[in-house]
């Protein structure tokens, strides 16, 4: 389980994330809303440790990682799918999906089959630039180079923003299937109501750098939660 324990963050003086609580586990999905600009990608660079957390601790798998270097926490399992995809756009499929043997033993660096059942339009791409693909494609890609590091906790940041019905469906295909699995938690940050509802074990809302509302999917007041997301 992840468990992140009271976390204050500032970039500079500036209050990004107020005493937040939240916990994430194996087994299930965790959506994290929110309308933009309310803590939601502050709260994911503290779990991966893209930026310093001010106090608070933040656990995993009963270990202490708050100041644990990003890379550590990349070889403890934690994987990142940013906002944006940050793909490499000069290197090719291939050599996106090979940057995430950077945390596995040398044993295991080598893309399984699976890959490419779970994302087939990457196998006929492989010699194909990344910058190249489109924005649908280049999330599939992302995804798919952090599964390649064989993820115990994965980390999505607004995966449907900019993309297609039909590869958001094919996302979330791929994420109920992750979950069915019961190998991995995920923690998912979207604005889509929708798609995060049908995926969600559980749902956190962010307003104004705090958790303002949270608990399992099935409890929550669903038009609630719309009001504190909706623009």
């Amino acid at each position: 389980m992840l468990e992140v324990k009271n976390v204050v963050l500032h970039y500079g003086a500036a209050l990004a994330l107020r005493d937040v609580s939240l916990t994430a586990a194996v087994g299930e999905v965790t959506c994290l809303l929110g309308r933009n600009g309310v803590g939601k990608t502050s709260l994911l660079r503290a779990i991966t440790g893209a930026h310093p957390v001010s106090q608070g601790q933040i656990l995993w798998e009963g270990t202490d990682i708050t100041r644990m270097p990003t890379y550590d926490r990349a070889r403890r399992g934690i994987a990142s799918v940013p906002q944006g995809r940050d793909i490499f756009p000069l290197l090719t499929v291939r050599e996106n999906l090979e940057t995430g043997f950077a945390v596995l033993p040398r044993g295991q660096r080598r893309v399984p089959d699976e890959i490419f059942e779970l994302f087939p339009i990457l196998k006929t791409m492989l010699g194909r630039r990344g910058g190249d693909l489109s924005g649908g494609q280049q999330q599939q890609l992302a995804i798919a180079r952090a599964l390649v590091m064989k993820p115990r906790l994965l980390v999505l940041d607004e995966p449907t923003e900019g993309i297609q019905p039909s590869i958001i469906k094919d996302i979330g295909r791929i994420i109920e299937l992750l979950r069915s699995r019961g190998e991995m938690a995920i923690l998912l940050v979207e604005q889509y109501f929708d798609f995060a509802r049908d995926l969600a074990s559980r749902i956190a809302v962010m307003d104004r750098g705090d958790i303002v509302l949270d608990g399992r999917r099935d409890a929550l007041d669903e038009e609630a939660v719309r009001r504190l997301v909706s623009v």
